[in-house]
């Protein structure tokens, strides 16, 4: 075991290079298969420490999980299971957390989750606990993982800055969100952020998609710290990085511009995978760097013309509409889009095919409205899907009608051309200062009527933390505009917690504010 141990010890060290070479020597040295026998030999007949801690070698040297020797650690565990102290429990919990599921594994982690059941209550160290965490995972029991929470609440007091990093990154292996104990690990990873590795700040970020735990200060922390280091990573480590951003909605302006002008100064590093993740964060994102952002979109447009001898159908149709969501139209790239649609190419798989369909359908959208020879029509033609609305719209329908004094002074689930739909149509009078019958401008149309189209989104469809929309809303935007609509756009979550008098209030500051009648877009459709 001793030798076992330091082996590992020695082996974790080395870099991942080093580890390869160092394994084929261990696996083909004549003691290393002497000591593997000896092990198999003697399993039943080691203590409890000894046993746990030659499995958890074993297992991180990289012997293979189905050989004779690790599924007999294995079932000896087992049958030793109830003899285990916290300790090995603790060294058991890791080494099965990184072991891929059999037959003998699951037996071993049932047993493991019984076992914890009885002796949580005795369990006062919060290293073992998140290896437990990490081992039972998101399939432990409710219950379970409910005990296991106020155990870690009754040790968290005096959380070193390792150890709430890791309990962090337990909650999301085990995909429960314990929001005492994450505010108390954020905390503690702010104070000690400058002490995290790269690829923990990565590890933070995705915990926080896992657990769907969105604390603004702790990721705007985190793209401070790496904002304000941007020397220190190179373009891949900042691309990493942006992905993960992006995954949470969260849009580092200040690291979205650096990253910019590095694309704009060296663009060769950016091979197809890089260019298709960067088209997406800034698309989703719906980011348009401060300076020089023709520049930028013009360096990605060319590294896009440069791959397209191999870029494959989906990619290409993602790469399009990406840029297209911004209201950039890559001529080139566009142009082979289209005569791969009018042949079929681009019918894909069930599982694609309706995204696919979406996308293109987006495609076709922007080429027509965001074209520079498109001009406002005097009339849209519209409508009405249903006079019902859905629960979650009703309070903004009877705070209209309190407001307004009467449903004729609105439309609601209104549909427009392109396949776009409106939550509320209010029309007003050219001076902005009467809202007017719906029935009586249908009657008499007038262009100088203004038309506003109230849309309540998700908090999802916003940048974290903002009311910045994200791509898709803020391209929707951008094309009701087109269509002579002045766009409000209402996070619903926060409207459904507002008293029913302070709704009221707030639409009527919403339809009376002259702010809402000009809204410049930020997007580069004029560099077509």
């Amino acid at each position: 075991t001793n030798s076992l141990t330091m082996a590992w010890r020695l082996f974790k060290n080395l870099s991942e290079e080093q580890q390869r070479y160092e394994k084929q020597l261990i696996f083909e040295h004549p003691a290393f298969a002497k000591l593997c026998q000896q092990l198999l030999r003697d399993a039943r007949r080691m203590t409890r420490g000894d046993l746990v801690f030659s499995l958890h070698a074993v297992v991180n040297l990289g012997v293979p999980q189905n050989t004779l020797l690790v599924q007999t650690l294995v079932r000896v565990c087992q049958e030793k299971l109830n003899q285990l102290d916290n300790r090995c429990i603790s060294v058991l919990a890791t080494t099965l957390a990184g072991m891929d599921k059999d037959k003998n594994v699951s037996a071993l982690q049932a047993g493991l989750q019984l076992l914890v059941e009885q002796r949580i209550s005795s369990i006062r160290d919060i290293f073992v606990l998140q290896n437990l965490m990490k081992c039972l995972g998101k399939d432990a029991p409710v219950f379970l993982k409910k005990k296991l929470e106020m155990a870690v609440l009754r040790e968290i007091d005096g959380l070193t800055f390792p150890n709430a990093l890791r309990m962090f990154l337990a909650l999301a292996a085990m995909n429960y969100c314990s929001f005492p104990i994450l505010k108390t690990c954020s905390k503690k990873i702010q104070e000690n952020i400058h002490d995290a590795s790269f690829r923990q700040l990565i590890l933070i970020l995705e915990a926080c998609h896992t657990l769907q735990y969105r604390n603004v200060k702790l990721v705007s922390a985190l793209a401070d710290y790496i904002n304000s280091t941007a020397y220190l990573w190179d373009k891949r480590q900042i691309i990493l990085f942006l992905s993960a951003c992006e995954a949470l909605g969260f849009q580092p302006s200040g690291l979205l511009d650096i990253f910019a002008e590095k694309v704009t100064e060296d663009p060769e590093f950016l091979n197809l995978k890089n260019l298709l993740i960067v088209l997406r964060v800034y698309s989703r994102l719906n980011y348009v760097p401060r300076v020089q952002k023709h520049q930028f979109f013009e360096t990605l447009h060319s590294c896009l013309n440069k791959c397209l001898p191999q870029i494959s159908n989906t990619e290409l149709l993602k790469a399009v509409y990406s840029l297209g969501i911004l209201g950039y139209l890559p001529h080139r790239a566009l142009d082979e889009l289209l005569q791969k649609d009018s042949k079929d190419e681009l019918v894909l798989s069930d599982d694609l095919k309706e995204q696919n369909t979406v996308m293109l359908r987006c495609v076709k959208t922007c080429m027509e409205l965001d074209s520079p020879s498109f001009t406002k029509p005097a009339f849209v033609l519209t409508e009405n899907l249903s006079s019902l609305v859905s629960l979650n719209l009703r309070k903004a329908q009877e705070a209209l009608i309190e407001l307004l004094g009467d449903e004729n002074m609105f439309r609601q689930n209104v549909r427009l051309p392109y396949k776009y739909h409106i939550d509320f149509e209010i029309r007003m009078d050219s001076d902005r200062k009467k809202v007017l019958p719906i029935a009586a401008t249908d009657d008499h149309p007038d262009s100088r009527v203004q038309r506003l189209a109230f849309l309540f989104a998700p908090m999802s469809a916003f940048c974290l933390g903002t009311t910045h929309p994200q791509g898709k809303l803020a391209m929707k935007k951008r094309h009701l505009n087109k269509l002579g609509y002045h766009v409000i756009l209402i996070q619903n979550k926060k409207f459904q917690e507002m008293k029913n008098e302070d709704a009221v209030e707030f639409l009527k500051g919403k339809i009376y504010s002259e702010d809402v009648l000009s809204f410049p877009e930020a997007t580069v459709q004029d560099n077509n």
